[in-house]
């Protein structure tokens, strides 16, 4: 018997069973925590790859605008059904950027050969509808030399 009360005032018993539960209860804190911190950050993830995603197709419809020169005022709105310019065609024809739509605006300015082209690009998102806006100048005139 002596011997045993020697070895636990050394510290040669091991962990107490309180130790053991306090240990169990820091577990049971930190792990729903750090499981939320990863349930967010893929969140923010999916969030992240939608704008980018919408910001490219403003852009594209930005510079399509751009290209075929016609800058009558008013608002046009559509979907991203159509093959984007410069695609190779093929075979199969595959939807794309489901669920986003676009509405373009063509506005005067000031300047009278000054066009404002605003193209907005907008989702759903959980019941809300998000959007993306790009806009940019043109020269609506003919240039006479």
């Amino acid at each position: 018997m002596a011997r045993d009360r020697n070895r636990i005032k050394h510290g040669e018993g091991g962990f107490t069973l309180l130790e053991v539960l306090l240990a169990i209860a820091l577990l049971a804190m930190a792990l729903p925590i750090l499981l939320g911190l990863r349930n967010f950050d893929l969140e923010l993830q999916e969030r992240a790859s939608e704008l980018t995603v919408a910001t490219l197709l403003a852009q594209e419809k930005l510079l399509e605008t751009e290209i075929s020169g016609q800058y009558a005022i008013g608002e046009s709105t559509g979907e991203f059904t159509s093959i984007p310019l410069g695609a190779q065609m093929t075979m199969q024809i595959a939807p794309r950027a489901v669920g986003y739509t676009w509405k373009r605006t063509i506005a005067p300015t000031p300047l009278e050969l000054i066009r404002e082209i605003r193209i907005k690009v907008s989702w759903l998102r959980g019941g809300l509808e998000e959007a993306v806006e790009v806009s940019t100048y043109v020269f609506a005139g003919r240039l006479t030399f």
